[in-house]
């Protein structure tokens, strides 16, 4: 299988609006979908899934959606012993300053609480953009007057560190773009569109499109 897999987690908004619903109850239904793909994650003994859960830009929502969001990371604390059990190690990834108090403390609490699961690391893409990491990463290497800059120097310095880069990438929603999604990190990933909506990615279309996903990496270049 692979060893990293990253997810953008796109229509939400857009399944709560057909139920009738308001657009930002649709996240907390996205919620029970990140529980199955964490499921699968470990089924199927991927190391690693990145989950773009809040971009910088996200910023731009109304203060009603945005709460909301913040109010669902709020209530996670909850569920540190599962994460515990199951041998989850939780990361929140991005500018974590530009949180809320109460929300970077929950975050660096579950993070601690943690650190030391070794099955899955499951990193919430919070406050994150991949431009911004890239730029924070440069900021970083002169600030630390790095004279010599490779590769794996860089990524040393990236928002995300040094793990595996994502071998492959899907989009739900129907939209086909990264929207800043591990700009650094996804040069050689093999990026999948569905058009579901997050809330209605099963687990079988996951298994699905991560196998074809892996077939045609193996065939990349042949």
């Amino acid at each position: 299988m692979i060893s990293h897999l990253g997810l953008i987690m796109d229509g939400n908004r857009r399944w709560a609006k057909n139920q009738g619903m308001f657009p930002w109850l649709g996240h907390r239904q996205g919620a029970k979908t990140v529980e199955m793909v964490i499921a699968y994650c470990i089924e199927q003994k991927i190391s690693y899934v990145s989950l773009y859960t809040f971009s910088l830009e996200n910023f731009k929502r109304s203060q009603t959606e945005i709460s909301y969001l913040f109010a669902l990371i709020d209530e996670s604390q909850s569920r540190i012993q599962e994460f515990v059990k199951l041998g989850v190690r939780v990361r929140f990834v991005g500018d974590l300053s530009a949180l809320p108090e109460q929300t970077k403390n929950v975050c660096l609490k579950i993070e601690e609480a943690t650190a030391e699961c070794a099955i899955l690391q499951c990193n919430f893409l919070m406050c994150y953009g991949g431009q911004q990491e890239i730029l924070s990463a440069v900021q970083r290497l002169i600030q630390d007057k790095v004279e010599t800059v490779t590769i794996d120097t860089f990524k040393k310095y990236l928002w995300l560190g040094d793990i595996p880069d994502p071998e492959v990438i899907i989009r739900t929603g129907g939209v086909h773009r990264l929207s800043n999604f591990l700009s650094f990190q996804s040069a050689y990933a093999e990026i999948n569109f569905l058009d579901c909506l997050w809330p209605d990615l099963t687990k079988e279309l996951l298994h699905q499109t991560l196998e074809q996903a892996v077939q045609a990496k193996k065939n990349f270049g042949s």
